[in-house]
């Protein structure tokens, strides 16, 4: 389980840029940490990354808003297994599901595709 991406790294908002690096930066460390907790390890070849985004109130979001928003946490998942994020084929769902504060829950498993 990881936190709700900070509102700034949405592509619709309209945040100072030194602001969104903040946040950016601060995210990417905290599912940096989160991932060497759950000690990750990346399966050979590509890694499927299934995200389901638990939101933390019943307004309207899109899918790819949601992943563009992750990035920065999907940068600091690879950091943690020590690999490239190119290797990440992603995989989005939104949860009908409230959770407080909004949670995103990430899971890794062998890519089995093309």
């Amino acid at each position: 389980m990881l936190p709700w991406p900070p509102r700034v790294l949405s592509p619709n908002a309209r945040a100072h840029w030194a602001a969104r690096s903040r946040a950016a930066k601060g995210y990417r460390w905290q599912c940096w940490v989160l991932g060497l907790k759950a000690k990750l390890v990346a399966p050979a070849g590509r890694v499927l990354l299934s995200l389901e985004f638990l939101p933390p109130n019943k307004a309207r979001r899109d899918d790819d808003n949601l992943l563009a928003a992750f990035k920065s946490g999907r940068d600091g998942l690879a950091d943690a297994m020590g690999i490239d994020d190119s290797l990440f084929v992603s995989q989005v769902r939104l949860s009908s599901e409230v959770h407080p504060n909004g949670a995103v829950r990430a899971t890794i498993s062998n890519w089995t595709g093309d």
